[in-house]
């Protein structure tokens, strides 16, 4: 006759099986009522957690690979994880929410924990996830899951104010993906901006955040008739500025250009760009902090989130409104 079962342990207290995992293998993540039944019906029932073995390693899961904004979140997880001895297994979702969730399930016997960077997922599906394996997200707030914040909606309103202070009465934003909880941000920071100030401000998009699709971005920014856009992020950004270069418009002359993140080549590109700076690095060890702390009881783990600051970079892709 086989034994109790966690099957039998949670249709005793009413609950999900994944809640009796957390009561008996991560306290802090349940209530202490509930963690004081659940530990009551397994002792009444004798039921015993089966030994799981650590495997020390991490999956780490970017949008994108090839957006370089990936490259320092990469840099920052991976020597974080080394220094802690652990491992990193790098996963490309390919902006695809459903691709996540499935990779997420593959690997579950594989990994202790997940660091989600630009996840595609809705907050409903990481709330569940985060119910049976533990996660912390970067860039997008969700209640009771640890997460780590670029705050780039003040570096939006600083890059609105810059443009106003320049003469600009009329903004774009060339928004991202629409499931991306950093383009709901943003356009929520220069909406507020744009009323502080009285100016017009519009939504283009939304746009995939890769240098292609600044082609077509740059295309509606010209008939849109603005005379200032503030881009997602600084893939978008790169490829208006190749394609206004095309079509003979004068950048800061006729057009000012604003991106986000500061990834490498912002500053080299023609002209250089003005954009908001991030500690993309600072994120993904601050990401890795938190999951490590929540896996192994330290302060700082668990339900913590992390807000940190960014600021403008003024190049040359901004000027006087003519």
């Amino acid at each position: 006759m086989s034994g109790p079962t966690i099957a039998m342990v949670a249709a005793r207290v009413g609950v999900a099986t994944s809640t009796v995992s957390r009561a008996l293998s991560n306290p802090d993540r349940v209530s202490d009522d509930t963690r004081r039944r659940v530990e009551e019906v397994a002792r009444e029932l004798g039921y015993v957690t089966p030994h799981r073995t650590r495997t020390r390693s991490i999956a780490v899961l970017v949008a994108d690979i090839g957006n370089p904004f990936y490259f320092d979140v990469i840099r920052g997880t991976q020597r974080q994880l080394r220094a802690a001895d652990y491992s990193q297994l790098l996963i490309d979702t390919e902006e695809s929410g459903e691709l996540e969730a499935d990779l997420i399930e593959r690997m579950r016997p594989s990994i202790d924990g997940v660091i989600l960077a630009a996840s595609r997922l809705s907050d409903a599906a990481i709330v569940r996830l985060a119910q049976t394996i533990p996660i912390v997200v970067l860039n997008r707030h969700i209640p009771g899951v640890p997460t780590v914040i670029m705050d780039t909606g003040s570096g939006a309103t600083q890059a609105l104010e810059h443009l106003v202070s320049l003469g600009h009465r009329d903004v774009v934003y060339v928004a991202g993906p629409e499931r991306s909880w950093a383009n709901a941000a943003r356009w929520r920071a220069l909406t507020d901006a744009a009323e502080t100030h009285g100016i017009t401000l519009r939504k283009l998009g939304p746009f995939p955040p890769v240098r292609e699709s600044g082609t077509t971005a740059a295309d509606a920014l010209i008939n849109s008739g603005a005379t200032a856009a503030v881009a997602f992020n600084d893939l978008l950004a790169i490829g208006m500025l190749e394609r206004l270069t095309e079509r003979g418009v004068d950048v800061p002359g006729q057009l000012s250009i604003v991106g986000c993140d500061d990834i490498f080549g912002a500053d080299f590109c023609a002209p250089t760009l003005t954009t908001i700076t991030t500690p993309i690095e600072q994120a993904g060890r601050v990401a890795v902090t938190l999951l490590l702390g929540a896996l192994e009881s330290r302060p700082g783990g668990a339900r913590e989130s992390i807000l940190l600051p960014t600021h403008l970079t003024v190049r040359n892709s901004t000027g006087p409104r003519t």
